[in-house]
């Protein structure tokens, strides 16, 4: 067997492999500073609002293992377990100002805007706070 054959091959093979992108930090920092804002400022829901680890680099044997248990690509970064008078959760898909939705997380908002829910795109900090404010307003 040809030793630089097969490292080309190997080489090519890595090439055309589709790398899944990291989400950015801004990302990353825009959706701890919004679970901590509502923390403080909804107390009383603190325990409805959690994050769904969907993202992030994952080995095949992990991969597996997360599918066999459920996880589904697609769903929203943050679930806000909470009904108010029009909607049975809301549903918040955390991006940069740039960031776009992959094909998945678009076919499952459909899904899920179609079961009754409510599902937003929120790409700053008083645009997830305006959202937060107009949903609960409407759970009294």
């Amino acid at each position: 067997m040809n030793f630089k054959t097969t490292f080309d091959n190997i080489l090519a093979a890595e090439k055309d492999r589709k790398v899944r992108k990291h989400p950015s930090q801004d990302e990353h920092y825009l959706q701890c500073s919004c679970v901590k804002w509502f923390r403080l400022q909804y107390k009383r829901f603190s325990h409805n609002l959690f994050a769904v680890p969907n993202g992030g680099w994952r080995t095949k044997s992990e991969a597996g293992k997360l599918k066999a248990e459920g996880a589904l690509a697609g769903v929203a970064d943050l679930i806000l377990l909470k009904s108010n008078h029009r909607y049975g959760a809301l549903l918040i898909e955390m991006k940069t100002r740039i960031g776009k939705q992959s094909d998945y997380q678009k076919a499952w908002q459909a899904l899920i805007e179609k079961d009754g829910y409510k599902y937003v795109v929120v790409r700053s900090f008083e645009e997830f706070q305006k959202v937060i404010k107009e949903y609960l307003a409407d759970c009294d």
